[in-house]
């Protein structure tokens, strides 16, 4: 029996007992098991905030910005092995560079933009916000913002579908800002995440302290938090509510950031008629959204609006690309789209779907049939690419209903402010795209759907050589969302890192704000 250890403290702790089995998804194997049983949450968290804390508000900003792009070298130079072990969750090659390259990808952004964009030298260990702001007559008095890193820990809970990028990114902004932070993966793809913060550890690159690991349950480890301390949340909106509102996180009232589900869409424009670029581009972005990752994005596309007389030809041309996916193990490199995390992820999509046939039809795939290459379809967790096709728009299930897998809802509208009006029927989304090569068009939607989303893309032929894409979140924008998608910010360049930093106005003379900020005469 292979348990998965812990690293608490400083060292690396094996739990007894049985555990929660983890499994292969695409052999069914069981290939480890993971358990916290035994763990001292409270004392993980105090060592992180009085050894790990210390050791990074001792370093410059310049100097946390070289361990990340130190890191992210090092990281590089193991993605083989990340790569096999990702193939194990049922990710293709290609998913796996988009969580993994992905991840060290923002590794490296953070580390740039800590170089570029904060205070360098050992004497400036604060960010000094904005311009200072005259409060008297004479100058004599003047006042401005600084912000300092938080005294507690950063404590992240991840979802299963991006074991290394979900991690990365919510560490590189916290040790950019001088803030420890704790790890506690989801179970079905903790295998990869540990060998993830094994290899962390191996570099020696992070002072002591500074980054915890617990695998398995999160046990009692929130009844710990403090006033000082963050939690950051990826998963579903019904767990992030009884996160939020834990006892110990409302009476401390602790910083807490929820990514939550959200039934994502993206708008077809009434110009991008068949033959046109446009069309192409939609019908493209659909299919990817739906086999990237077999469909496990946060960000993927669950309703894809389209106008009403355009119903039947995205229909088509969609049904007709899908057909086109291979479905099967990501050994073989002619699969394009391998298994889900696990066979429960697996019953718990049929589950959505069979909700969601209730006002829509399936038009390509089937929910309990699959042809699998290389891989046998019941022991793994394969599920077909499934597209529904609903015709009534206030139908509520597929506004409300997110099937975490291989599935999207073709939707019609009639007007901007139909489809916009639609758009916030889902109460709150990460990321919305708009096809369309009609600027006046994308205005009026992207106008109206905006207060309903953390993030739109509008693309159209000249942005789309470039485009990274409808689900794909950077590291130089903010990626959450209102309403049910959780409500929170991650990443956003420098907003990453001040969310990890407590804001305070500063008020005296020029004089003393220069000594406490270390802003020269001219950077004032």
């Amino acid at each position: 029996m292979n348990l998965l250890p812990s690293y608490v403290q400083d060292r690396w702790y094996t739990p007894a007992g049985d555990g929660t089995p983890v499994y292969d998804a695409v052999t069914g194997e069981e290939i480890a098991r993971a358990s916290s049983a035994g763990i001292d949450m409270a004392g993980a968290l105090q060592h992180a905030r009085t050894v790990g804390g210390p050791a990074l508000r001792s370093l410059s900003f310049h100097q946390r910005a070289q361990l990340l792009a130190g890191l992210a070298a090092h990281l590089r130079g193991h993605r083989e092995e990340l790569y096999a072990l990702s193939a194990r969750t049922g990710a293709t090659l290609y998913d796996s560079k988009y969580d993994i390259d992905g991840g060290i990808g923002v590794l490296r952004h953070y580390a740039e933009l800590g170089l570029r964009e904060l205070p360098g030298g050992e004497e400036r260990l604060v960010y000094a916000e904005g311009p200072q702001e005259s409060l008297s007559r004479d100058g004599s008095f003047v006042g401005g913002h600084v912000c300092t890193p938080l005294r507690g820990v950063a404590v992240q809970i991840n979802a299963y579908n991006f074991p290394v990028w979900a991690p990365l990114e919510k560490l590189a902004p916290a040790v950019l800002a001088g803030v420890p932070s704790l790890i506690k993966p989801a179970t079905p793809t903790c295998v990869l995440t540990s060998r993830l913060v094994e290899l962390i550890v191996e570099s020696g690159l992070l002072p002591p302290g500074s980054l915890s690991y617990v695998c398995g349950g999160a046990g009692d480890l929130l009844d710990h938090v403090t006033e000082q301390d963050l939690v950051s949340f990826t998963g579903s909106a019904a767990t992030a509510e009884r996160l939020r509102t834990h006892p110990s996180v409302v009476r401390q009232a602790v910083r807490f950031n929820a990514e939550a589900d959200s039934v994502n869409c993206s708008v077809l424009g009434p110009d991008a008629t068949p033959g046109t670029p446009e069309f192409d581009l939609y019908v493209e972005q659909l299919v990817t959204e739906m086999t990237v990752k077999a469909g496990q994005k946060c960000t993927a596309i669950r309703r894809a609006f389209v106008p009403v007389d355009l119903m039947g030809a995205v229909g088509e041309a969609a049904a007709a690309r899908l057909a086109e996916v291979v479905v099967g193990n990501p050994a073989d490199p002619s699969v394009r789209m391998g298994a889900l995390a696990g066979l429960a992820q697996r019953e718990e999509v049929r589950r959505c779907v069979k909700t969601l046939l209730d006002s829509a039809r399936l038009i390509f795939g089937h929910p309990d049939r699959v042809d699998v290459r290389g891989a046998d379809a019941e022991r793994g967790a394969f599920l077909s690419p499934l597209l529904l096709r609903c015709d009534d728009p206030g139908a509520s299930a597929p506004h409300e209903v997110e099937a975490f897998g291989p599935v999207s809802t073709l939707i019609p509208y009639t007007s901007p402010e139909h489809v916009a009006f639609l758009a916030s029927l889902g109460r709150g989304s990460l990321a919305g795209s708009v096809v369309t090569g009609d600027p006046y068009f994308a205005r009026e939607v992207a106008l109206g759907v905006a207060p309903w989303h953390g993030r739109l893309l509008v693309l159209d032929t000249e942005s789309a050589k470039a485009s990274t894409g409808h689900g794909s979140p950077l590291p130089a924008l903010i990626h959450g969302g209102p309403g049910r998608a959780g409500g929170g910010e991650e990443m956003g360049g420098i907003r990453g890192v001040l969310h990890h930093m407590q804001r305070t106005a500063l008020q005296g003379s020029p004089r003393m704000l220069a000594t406490l900020t270390g802003r020269t005469a001219e950077e004032r």
